[in-house]
């Protein structure tokens, strides 16, 4: 595996509604995989991918969007639960690439203003992963009654995140280079 380059694993946050607290989830997230050594990431804000939507799929792929799903080694979705499930924006920027996932690493972030922290958004969200080619990490971070979580400037409340998160990103790191030392040096043939 070339040592030299880093791991890019993208943070994306899957909801455009006003008021999101799933944002604050996000930019600690991305604050904490930018301290990992030997990685650089991004936020992605769908709310501010120009995707039209009167079309689906590869048809409406945005060449920003595109080429960091190429370039990337894993991701990191966020998302917030809506009554059970996922922002249909989130699905359809999703399914606007294809090839650009395929063995590539994810793992998902819960967001919820409940008790179940997007338990079930997670569990909505593993077979569209599995379905796009993505590769689903064990561990998962939930953030349960968000609100008190952080204050309303994002500042977080509770530090214990910061050691879930911890968890969370050695696995996912783990497991993106060891997809891309499979992509880059075993056939599939």
């Amino acid at each position: 595996m070339e040592t030299g380059r880093p791991l890019f694993i993208p943070v994306i946050l899957g909801t455009a509604r006003m008021g999101r607290m799933s944002l604050h989830a996000a930019r600690l997230v991305t604050e904490e995989l930018g301290k990992c050594a030997g990685v650089e990431t991004d936020l992605i804000d769908i709310a501010k991918l120009p995707l039209p939507t009167n079309d689906a799929g590869e048809a409406i792929k945005q060449a920003d969007f595109s080429a960091k799903m190429s370039k990337a080694d894993a991701l990191v979705v966020v998302s917030p639960e809506y009554n059970h499930g996922y922002s249909g924006l989130l699905k359809h920027v999703l399914d606007s690439c294809l090839k650009e996932y395929i063995h590539k690493a994810v793992g998902i972030v819960g967001v919820s203003a409940g008790p179940f922290g997007g338990t079930r958004v997670i569990q909505n969200l593993l077979p569209v992963m599995r379905e796009i080619g993505l590769v689903t990490i064990f561990w998962d971070v939930n953030f349960s009654s968000v609100q008190k979580v952080f204050n309303e400037d994002g500042s977080l409340l509770d530090e214990s995140y910061i050691r879930r998160i911890d968890k969370f990103l050695k696995e996912l790191i783990w497991m993106a280079k060891t997809l891309r030392h499979g992509r880059e040096q075993v056939s599939l043939g």
